[in-house]
């Protein structure tokens, strides 16, 4: 794991906000996201900030990859939340549909029975992290 990125005050205020039962997994998943981007050769620079209230990592110089968001959802479970016109939510459901719940074109959930799979996560976060490169290829 890499060394833990500092956050700012308001995404850090954003995570204070959520519920014990929820934080520590989103947190892990967020040390994953920069964790995975360090050893994903084609990812760019990424950059952490708050879009619609979430946490957000987007890749910059150069967009190598479709902005990922963490948050909790619908069913109250933690998720990784993809732009719903990418096709990134569908892949993650062909690659790995008995270890995550899906919502939608939007939404890749963590299950309570399994906890997160890393290596599997790993793989989609470096997938959404890479998407617009793997696009123009």
């Amino acid at each position: 794991m890499t060394q833990p990125v500092s956050m700012t005050d308001d995404v850090k205020a954003v995570f204070d906000a959520m519920s014990e039962d929820v934080r520590p997994v989103l947190l892990e998943m967020r040390d994953l996201v920069f964790d995975t981007a360090m050893k994903t050769d084609e990812t760019g620079e990424l950059v952490e900030t708050l879009k619609w209230g979430q946490p957000s990592y987007l890749t910059v110089r150069p967009k190598s990859g479709s902005t990922i968001r963490l948050g909790i959802s619908k069913s109250g479970r933690p998720a990784l939340f993809c732009h719903c016109q990418t096709s990134l939510v569908s892949q993650f459901q062909e690659l790995y549909p008995q270890l995550f719940d899906f919502e939608g074109n939007r939404a890749m959930v963590i299950r309570d029975d399994i906890g997160l799979p890393r290596d599997e996560l790993s793989h989609c976060i470096a997938l959404a992290l890479t998407y617009h490169k793997r696009k123009r290829s």
